[in-house]
């Protein structure tokens, strides 16, 4: 399942880079005017940041060939990766869409990968919605419009190992088919364990706000505090 997963999606991942690298290198004739290579080179770093968001997903995935818990749990770890690439993508699209085009590229790779399904779809819709929302709520120059709308975009990983909870059957019958022997019995407990899953969904709140500190720190912005 996993190495399945990795292979569908770098594939996907691998082709939009090729497709918008060719897409850069039409728009770079010297017909074009200095404002629309700007503009070009800009979208090129978007879609770059989207593949960064892209190898956090891969990666989160791919922790679950170490122990079922880690893919159930790691969601809570990755914003801490999660916030550099939304922030840099905010000061690259300083308005509505960072949180769009993020997630947004996730969702249009799983779905044409097969791995998308109904509670991911809707998972990741409502949580880039919020942090749309929010962002605009807080102003979009303001670096308080980035710290609070990163918090319900930090959980978007959970959307993708929420199936396990949505469709444990599923999910289980999908372990004994793809997985190795007696991954699905390992899966079990961790699944079964919902006090455990609830704190670590509260404790990605402040692992949200810390990584995105720890962002503002690193990145020298272009927003106002």
């Amino acid at each position: 399942m996993v190495v399945l997963l990795l292979l569908k999606i770098i594939i996907c991942g691998y082709c939009g880079v090729l497709a918008g690298a060719v897409f850069l290198q039409l728009f770079t004739d010297n017909t074009f005017t200095n404002k629309q290579l700007i503009i070009m080179k800009k979208a090129f770093k978007v879609l770059l940041m989207a593949v960064a968001y892209l190898a956090t997903f891969i990666l989160g995935a791919a922790s679950g060939a170490i122990h079922p818990a880690c893919y159930a749990y790691v969601g809570a770890l990755l914003p801490l990766l999660t916030a550099f690439i939304y922030l840099h993508t905010c000061t690259l699209l300083p308005r509505f869409g960072a949180a769009t085009v993020l997630n947004g590229f996730i969702l249009v790779l799983f779905l044409i990968a097969g791995e998308a399904d109904i509670a991911f779809v809707i998972g990741i819709v409502v949580l880039t919605a919020l942090a749309e929302i929010i962002r605009k709520a807080n102003g979009y120059d303001s670096l308080k419009g980035v710290r609070w709308s990163f918090v319900p975009f930090a959980f978007s990983f959970f959307a993708y190992t929420a199936h396990w909870w949505t469709d444990t059957e599923g999910s289980l019958a999908a372990a004994v088919e793809e997985m190795p022997a007696g991954y699905d019995q390992l899966m079990l407990p961790v699944i079964d364990n919902i006090p455990v899953l609830i704190v670590v969904l509260v404790l990605t709140i402040p692992v949200a706000f810390f990584a995105m500190w720890l962002a503002t720190k690193v990145i020298k912005l272009k927003v106002e505090s």
